[in-house]
Parts: C-alpha cells; sequence; structure tokens
C-alpha cells in the first residue's frame, strides 16, 4: 500500500493533548513527560574507516567555494539580505538537517561513548540534552572532521528508525494492527496555521521516513492508547522514547540502538 494511502490526514486536535503536555514546544515537536520511564536513543553518527583527519567539513566547503566548484545561486531562491549575510560567514558544521543514513561502503558507525570515551567525557553532559553541546571536544570551533558524518538534527536515522519500529511492534499488544497518530511540526512542514497529524498501523510505521510530503520521520507518532510516544525533536541529536518499563529496558538493550537514560529531562 502506498504510504499516503496508508496514513490519512486527520484534525490537528488528535494532538492538543501533547500540547497540553508541553506548551512551550515552541513548533519543534512536543516533549512527553516519562510516562512511566523513558530514554533517548541518539542519533547514529559514521567514522571513515581509515582513520580521522584534522581537516573540517568546513575546510572543505572554503576549498571547494574557492576553486569555484560550488553550485551557481538560484536567482528565483535568492535568501533574503540580512539572512544571506549571515549565512556567507557561517560555520560549514558537517551536520545534517533531516532525514539520513549509513553512507556506504568505507564508512563505519562510530558510538556516541567510543567517541565520548577517547576525550573522558560523557556522551551526554549532566543537564543537557542530545544536541550540539555534546561532544564538544569533537567539534571545538564547530565543524566536525570531515572523516565524521555527525548525527543529523531533527530526525531519527533510517537504521536506527526501522529498528526501533521494530521494537515497539514487539511491545504493542495489536502488533502490527496497534493504530497510532503521527505529527509533524511546523519546522517539518512550513505550515504554521494548521497541525498536521497523520493516523494510521504501526505496521505502516516504517514507511513514514519517506513520505513524500516530508523531509523527516514525525516529530511525535504514538499509539492512540497513549501507551507510548516516540518524540524527535527538530533542534536535537536525540529521540526520545517513552513508555511502559519493559519497552524502555527493550530500547536500552538493543544492540543496534545506542541509547541511554537522561534522569534530569522529565
Amino acid at each position: 500500500m502506498d504510504i499516503e494511502d496508508a496514513w490519512a490526514r486527520v484534525p490537528g486536535e488528535a494532538a492538543r493533548w501533547l500540547h497540553e503536555l508541553d506548551p512551550d514546544h515552541c513548533y519543534s515537536g512536543f516533549e512527553p513527560p516519562r510516562r512511566p520511564d523513558a530514554a533517548w536513543v541518539l542519533h547514529a553518527m559514521y567514522s571513515w574507516e581509515e582513520g580521522l583527519v584534522t581537516t573540517t567539513h568546513d575546510d572543505v566547503h572554503q576549498s571547494v567555494t574557492a576553486a569555484g566548484l560550488t553550485e551557481p545561486a538560484d536567482p528565483a531562491a535568492e535568501t533574503p539580505g540580512d539572512v544571506g549575510d549571515l549565512l556567507e560567514g557561517a560555520i560549514v558544521t558537517g551536520t545534517g538537517l533531516g532525514r539520513s543514513g549509513h553512507p556506504g561502503a568505507g564508512w563505519r558507525r562510530l558510538r556516541w561513548r567510543e567517541l565520548a570515551r577517547g576525550f573522558g567525557e560523557p556522551a551526554v553532559p549532566d543537564g543537557e540534552l542530545p544536541g550540539s553541546r555534546c561532544l564538544r571536544q569533537a567539534h571545538p570551533a564547530g565543524s566536525w572532521s570531515a572523516a565524521i558524518q555527525p548525527p543529523a538534527e531533527g530526525c531519527l536515522d533510517r537504521e536506527s528508525w526501522y529498528r526501533l519500529i521494530g521494537v515497539l511492534l514487539r511491545h504493542s499488544p495489536s502488533g502490527a494492527g496497534t493504530r497510532c497518530l503521527a505529527y509533524y511540526c511546523p519546522l517539518v512542514t512550513a505550515d504554521w496555521d494548521d497541525e498536521t497529524v497523520l493516523a494510521g498501523r504501526l505496521g505502516d510505521a516504517a514507511g513514514l521516513y519517506d513520505h513524500p510530503a516530508m523531509a523527516s520521520c514525525p516529530s511525535d507518532l504514538w499509539a492512540e492508547d497513549r501507551s507510548w510516544v516516540v518524540y524527535c525533536d527538530w533542534d536535537l541529536w536525540g529521540t526520545k522514547v517513552v513508555g511502559p518499563a519493559a519497552l524502555i529496558e527493550a530500547v536500552l538493550d538493543d544492540p543496534d540502538l545506542e541509547s541511554l537514560r537522561l534522569p534530569w529531562t522529565r
């Protein structure tokens, strides 16, 4: 079945209960509180198998620009003056926004804990959320080594999304038939007037990753009975899963998901 047929648009009111739980979501996704347990799935990063280099993503960008190899600007998509000036001097960090996945041959999965251990620091510092404040020694000037594909912002990586859906399927009493809803925040949809909510089955949730009308996995995905919620903030490098203790333990124990509890989060 086509993903647009499997997931039908429903009134935005369906997400009101999440808005009430997190009224200050700032259009980037609703963060649900621990209900009763929670874990964060860290978005995957990758390292070039032949080793790290001191050249950064910004160095590569500057070299390509200096050589005149960048794509010419599209006059029809010209950036407004003030924003354009800001972007002109911006550092290219290497961090993507939206969908991501394994880069292919020559790259290996680099665990957050492995990189953090090398620097003698925690993967996520106390009091922080998974995001740009993490692993600072790996990008001290803002840009990552060109031999690392850092975690994507705003969307769980493809492989972890598929794996997480598999865990949810095993821990939902109705399995593939579990009725679910998916909310996409305005930063994904660019629709600031109406809440975008889709309804479908958990068995069809893996396909949401490539929904043709969206640039990301859902900002929130939840079972209709609200027994579990998956939350992916557009500004973060981690995805929060809340639900029963058995589900959260399964997420934490899954060898293909890099997950951890952040007790200072609600």
